[in-house]
């Protein structure tokens, strides 16, 4: 099984690289790990979801699967705005589910060996569980995101909720706890 994700501190090991893509708000550069990226295109009509937390705008459907777009911007306290023509969603895959990212503009991968990135914990003020690390850059610093922290436990379960409302179905316990819409009981990886 290939490891995707974030490790819980910095890169220590020699010779090893980190790509990430890179996204802006506002701005300011965020990034995401690449192993966690399906794809990037151009936003599209969003199907609101009653019930669902706040930071989830809607669904999209892709490919024939109902899945969940995320408003970035709402997760790190800007202005949620109307969706513009020139936004661009990322398909990510975390631990828990397929997501899409709703963000402002998709700039391109950040790659180092290894790259040279420090916790965010006392470096970024406000910094929340979704920001784990800050690389510096040559126009600035980007702000790693974690998609598996991206959620509270309460979030994604009002989000399984809603899911499972929309789907007509019921939601299932995995055996880590964690809920599931399609009555599975683990996803396989």
């Amino acid at each position: 099984m290939v490891e995707r994700g974030l490790t819980t501190g910095p890169a220590t090991s020699e010779g090893a690289s980190a790509f990430l893509l890179r996204f802006d708000l506002d701005g300011q550069a965020y990034g995401l790990p690449l192993a966690m990226v399906e794809r990037a295109v151009r936003a599209v009509a969003v199907t609101p979801l009653p019930g669902a937390p706040g930071l989830v705008r809607g669904v999209i459907n892709l490919q024939g699967q109902v899945v969940p777009v995320m408003d970035v911007r709402r997760r790190f306290g800007l202005d949620s705005r109307p969706l513009s023509l020139s936004d661009h969603m990322i398909v990510a895959r975390g631990l828990r589910r397929t997501v899409v990212l709703l963000v402002d503009s998709v700039v391109g991968t950040v790659a180092g060996a290894p790259i040279d990135w420090v916790s965010a914990q006392g470096v970024v003020p406000g910094a929340d569980d979704a920001i784990v690390g800050v690389v510096r850059l040559s126009d600035g610093l980007l702000l790693i995101h974690d998609l598996d922290r991206f959620l509270s436990a309460a979030e994604e379960e009002q989000l399984a909720q809603a899911l499972a409302a929309k789907n007509g179905m019921t939601v299932n316990r995995t055996p880590g706890g964690g809920a599931r819409g399609d009555g599975a009981q683990g996803d396989g990886e």
